[in-house]
């Protein structure tokens, strides 16, 4: 077995005792930094000093100890490469096998209800993540381990492999170390965000007892604030429900969207922007109030006075025509936003435990890749009512059920456990608003498992079914549609939004 050489600069020394040992015992040559060094020397542990390989000291107060060439040449050579090596004897430079680094606790610095700006400024660690960036990308070459929960498990690596680390463990290992430095650049990050102002203190959260702020990204390319109280954590959320369903129609006919609690109360298009308003809010007239308006056009005189008529929390639109502004900023507590139509590429989302990232959901039915799955087919009229139902379910929460026609939401059913449910929520709204379902069109975020929804929907007088198809009981469902005289068309792609 060749002989092998550790780095080892660690601010945690838990464990570190043991573990240095079983590497000594196992051919290891180890290299180490400051109070590092110190404390495998008190402990009679081999050691050799990092000035030894650099032949420069310690500088700063301990800020530069790592941070040369001789050091990152070790740990960045691909072993495998004759002309790294070529370099490296030329040098006189030594190869590094392993690098174990633990950074400086800058977060919980922070936490400290003492702790100065000095004191936090300090706990920047910018050696041992240099470090571990450079020994994370050469993880071919040069293992890193960043957390003590790790020491066991690469020993236990290393001697199954007879001294080798298998590329599956050392991409593992650069995973969490990349892993490690995002945390750790994102509690930095956080700080600076609260000493600059760069994030904005929110009253509260979704509750007054919950405290908040707003961290932005490109929140000012999209939107501009014209008017009215800071925007509330609740409002932001609906400002984003809002704008990312008016963008599906930035293109289209004169569109309206009314927005509650960050679902759809009332869509429709219409030859006007009076008309469409008046439209969407027919879906529902209770829940606009307090809500949320976002119009795809220019916002005109005519509609603007239609919607001041009731209270909403926020209007939107892409423009306000000459005057529109004066009569809607005669309401202090209404706030008014400018808004650039845009699609983010990616969402993220906090859970317990860790982040989760995705795609935004930007799909569009296509109607080249509709499946025609009933006896009865969809004419035209009906088609473009599939289309139009299909952008509003994709942004209600699921389940989701919303009735349409004449590019219209006659009836938006969403966040039941049950589809059923849902749609039987759909159907007692539109009859609660007076609207008549008959000859409608019924977009489902997800498939009917059973025939028991679509029955549902064709007795609500609703003759036609865009859904996604999939159910292990389509055979079902589409018999039931053909009892019905109903048409359906499956889409091939699921809308779920929890």
């Amino acid at each position: 077995m060749n002989k092998k050489t550790a780095l080892i600069s660690v601010y945690y020394k838990d464990g570190l005792e043991e573990f240095a040992k079983k590497l000594i015992d196992r051919g290891f040559e180890i290299v180490s930094t400051g109070g590092t060094y110190r404390f495998l020397k008190e402990r009679n542990i081999p050691v050799t000093g990092v000035e030894s390989i650099t032949s420069f000291p310690e500088v700063l107060d301990g800020r530069v100890k790592t941070l040369h060439p001789a050091v990152f040449s070790g740990i960045l050579a691909i072993k495998d490469n004759p002309e790294h090596l070529k370099q490296i004897k030329e040098h006189g430079l030594k190869l590094f096998d392993l690098v174990v680094v633990t950074l400086y606790p800058f977060a919980e610095t922070v936490g400290k209800p003492d702790a100065g700006q000095e004191e936090i400024i300090e706990q920047i660690d910018i050696g041992g993540v240099s470090l571990i960036r450079a020994a994370a990308k050469n993880y071919s070459s040069t293992s890193v381990l960043v957390k003590q929960n790790q020491y066991v498990k690469y020993l236990e690596e290393f001697d199954r492999n007879k001294g080798e680390i298998s590329d599956e463990f050392a991409v593992r290992l650069a995973f969490e170390a990349f892993e490690l430095i995002e945390q750790y650049d994102r509690d930095i990050k956080n700080y600076f965000l609260e000493v600059t102002g760069g994030a904005s203190g929110l009253r509260y959260g979704e509750n007054p007892h919950q405290k908040a702020y707003f961290e932005k990204t490109n929140f000012d390319e999209l939107f501009e604030i014209l008017h009215g109280k800071e925007l509330s954590y609740n409002n932001l959320l609906d400002v984003d429900a809002a704008h990312s369903i008016i963008c599906e129609f930035e293109n289209e006919g004169p569109t309206a969207a009314i927005i509650k609690h960050g679902n759809p109360s009332g869509v429709a298009t219409r030859g006007t922007l009076l008309e469409a308003y008046r439209k969407a809010f027919e879906t529902d007239t209770v829940s606009p109030y307090g809500g949320i308006v976002i119009f795809n056009k220019t916002l005109d005189m005519q509609t603007a006075l239609e919607a001041d008529k009731i209270f909403t929390e926020i209007l939107l639109a892409p423009d306000y025509a000459e005057g529109v502004l004066d009569l809607l900023m005669k309401k202090k507590n209404r706030r008014l936003l400018k808004f650039r139509f845009g699609k983010s590429k990616n969402e993220v989302r906090s859970v317990s435990g860790g982040l989760l990232h995705q795609e935004r959901d930007g799909l569009i039915l296509k109607r080249d890749e509709l499946k025609y799955v009933t006896e009865k087919k969809p004419d035209e009229k009906q088609l473009l009512d599939m289309e139009f139902a299909y952008k509003i379910v994709k942004h209600t929460k699921s389940n989701a059920v919303v009735f349409v026609k004449d590019l219209q939401t006659l009836g938006v059913g969403g966040g039941q456990p049950s589809r059923v449910d849902s749609t039987k929520l759909a159907v007692w709204k539109a009859k609660q608003f007076n609207l008549d379902l008959k000859d409608s069109v019924v977009a489902s975020d997800a498939f009917f498992p059973f025939a028991d929804g679509l029955i549902e929907t064709a007795n609500a007088g609703a003759t036609c079914v865009v859904q996604p198809g999939g159910s292990v009981r389509d055979d079902e469902v589409i018999k039931a549609a053909d009892e019905r005289k109903m048409c359906m068309v499956f889409t091939g792609y699921r809308h779920f939004r929890h």
